[in-house]
């Protein structure tokens, strides 16, 4: 099995890669390719995944909190 990768992008979507089953509450898989874009924005007509009626219209850029050693 491939290392699923998500990327969360600026301004957008969640972009997966990778060997995943998406599903929904009721266990209903969607039919996914290898990546794919999942909508953070709630703007998306094709829900859950990203149609890009976010451009222009969201705001967040999300970084990784880097932990040091004490």
């Amino acid at each position: 099995m491939s290392k699923v990768q998500i990327k969360v992008n600026d301004n957008g979507s969640l972009r997966v890669t990778g060997d995943v089953e998406l599903i929904d509450a009721d266990g209903n898989v969607f039919e996914t390719k290898q990546t794919f874009s999942l909508c953070r924005c709630g703007l998306s007509k094709k829900m859950p995944f990203c149609d890009g009626n976010h451009k222009g219209k969201f705001d967040s850029c999300v970084r990784a909190k880097q932990v040091l050693d004490e």
